[in-house]
């Protein structure tokens, strides 16, 4: 373990910091590591951050002359920058990662536990700053920023448990006396890649998953928050082996490298479908597993048997969380006609309460993470627009916030199924709204979609739920209670949405292979198959000429 340690807190942000430097202190006392209290605030961890790399157990600033800058969406102003990973640098970390896999995965699965749920305990005595820097870095609002934090470290916990309970399968004998088992084993050294919108949370679903089942990890962040996951790999770093679990930087130049490396043996990606197509055939042509979760254009269902006040709010936030920047957020409201005009009147009148605004300030939403982004959703809604949808609220840019990529959240009514918004992944913050008779023509619409990752429904008639947990096409349901995870149940989408799943069993059986054992403790001779053939058994003897 790394030694002496430096705790930094920074002053402002109350005693929830301060206790987690307290924790540290204590930590390193019982440890028997010396210990150097100082004050770095967020912005200079940026700095500290600055074309940076974790290499082979080492922060170190990339050999690359290439980067980009890393801008506050809230703020416009750059606030650090990162670097584009030289291939030399892949080289040294898949060469590190497949020199230390083995050793870990001879560990037992005790200590690859209680190893798991120590890296857990560091991220949450760590919270209040990993958040910070996701907020600064991708806009989302700091209590969005520190649930993820939360979600990361349950994640962690569920799969350092999951890790001790199945190694295999022993299974009845074929032929008396023999042993017939399983053995889940390490793929080797996994990559992954991940998106903008949920760094942490993904980069812990696949990180914990595939360290439990025994292989080495190389994320790929995202350029929007490249910053926040190596701060967040700190703690990783502080309890693995060097190289077991290593960060490269940059944009799709170092994922590719990565993905067509001959010593990387997985590949796990989350974000759009053209390089999410274009990873799975890759991998596809090396007979390399991979993972792929790629966009969403959820439906969300409402009938007249749901109460109107909870499903309007459950409606906005399926809608406008993170900015609307979640692959599951609903993208598309199939709205029973009894209960339409209702529902959109009392949806723009909650809409209109939700606070926009800088992540770290007391808001609801922040910016979009980039002016490309912002530039690109814009074009969404003029695109609707032209194509018939009304206005029903938002549509522009906040009053007085003429710095950063706000929006507004919006509500498009009058939408038909025709229209592109309801076609494509609009990945920002609005609500469009259709007009539907019955249950069978939202179940009809909502599947008349080349997406499959989830999907909503509110009701109260138990007809409708069951129908609708057997009928909606998608890798995940929810029934008047929208978006929610459980990490004991898999994750994962159909149709263009990808193929895979993260979370629960599932999750971890996407990091193994299984291998099949057949043992014969008594080393016989197995003379019902073996040379010679029995005369008895030719041909001649049953029916030949």
């Amino acid at each position: 373990m790394p030694g002496p340690v430096t705790v930094g807190f920074r002053p402002d942000n109350g005693d929830r910091i301060l206790g987690a430097c307290l924790w540290y202190i204590v930590w390193a006392i019982e440890t028997g590591l010396s210990c150097e209290v100082s004050i770095v605030s967020a912005l200079e961890e940026f700095n500290r951050k600055s074309h940076t790399m974790l290499l082979d157990g080492e922060y170190v600033k990339s050999r690359s002359s290439q980067g980009l800058d890393v801008i506050d969406p809230a703020t416009e102003e750059v606030i650090s920058h990162i670097a584009e990973t030289t291939a030399e640098e892949v080289d040294t970390a898949v060469e590190s990662a497949q020199a230390v896999y083995k050793a870990w995965w001879k560990k037992s699965a005790l200590e690859r536990s209680e190893i798991m749920h120590e890296i857990a305990n560091d991220l949450l005595a760590r919270k209040p700053r990993l958040a910070e820097t996701l907020t600064r870095e991708m806009g989302k609002p700091y209590k969005e920023s520190a649930d993820e934090v939360d979600w990361s470290v349950s994640a962690i916990r569920y799969y350092a448990e999951m890790g001790r309970t199945d190694i295999g399968r022993v299974m009845g004998p074929a032929v008396e006396g023999h042993l017939n088992y399983t053995l889940k084993l390490p793929l080797g050294v996994v990559v992954s890649i991940q998106p903008f919108n949920y760094p942490m949370t993904l980069l812990a679903w696949e990180g914990a998953a595939a360290l439990t089942a025994g292989n080495a990890v190389i994320a790929k962040p995202s350029e929007y928050t490249t910053i926040t996951t190596l701060l967040f790999a700190e703690s990783f770093n502080r309890y693995l082996p060097a190289g077991l679990f290593q960060v490269l930087t940059g944009a799709a130049e170092a994922g590719r490298q990565l993905v067509e490396h001959p010593d990387t043996h997985m590949v796990a990606f989350t974000g759009s479908v053209p390089t999410g197509r274009a990873i799975a055939a890759r991998c596809g042509e090396m007979m390399k597993p991979s993972l792929i979760e790629t966009s969403g254009n959820d439906p969300f269902l409402v009938m007249p048997s749901a109460p109107l006040d909870v499903v309007v709010r459950g409606a906005a936030f399926s809608a406008y969380m993170n900015c609307g920047q979640i692959c599951v957020s609903a993208e598309r409201f199939f709205v029973h006609e009894d209960i339409h005009n209702e529902f959109v009147r009392k949806l723009r009148e909650y809409t209109r309460t939700i606070r926009v605004g800088n992540g770290l300030d007391k808001v609801e939403m922040g910016p979009m993470v980039a002016e490309k982004e912002r530039a690109r959703y814009e074009q969404v809604l003029s695109r609707a627009r032209e194509q018939g949808a009304k206005l029903d609220h938002g549509g522009g840019r906040p009053a007085g916030l003429a710095k950063g990529w706000f929006v507004e959240p919006t509500i498009l009514s009058e939408c038909t199924p025709e229209m592109e918004i309801f076609n494509n992944e609009s990945f920002g913050p609005v609500a469009p709204v259709c007009r539907v008779k019955n249950f069978d023509e939202a179940l009809a619409l909502a599947n008349d979609s080349r997406y499959g990752l989830g999907a909503c429904l509110y009701t109260l008639d138990m007809k409708e739920s069951i129908r609708a947990s057997e009928e909606l096409e998608g890798g995940m349901v929810w029934i008047n209670a929208p978006l929610l995870d459980n990490d004991a149940g898999p994750f994962g989408g159909t149709k263009m949405s990808g193929m895979g799943r993260q979370l629960g069993p599932e999750g971890l059986e996407t990091f193994r292979k299984t291998k099949f054992v057949w043992l014969d403790p008594n080393c016989g001779t197995q003379d019902f198959w073996w040379f010679p053939y029995d005369d008895r058994e030719s041909y001649g003897e049953h029916g030949g000429s």
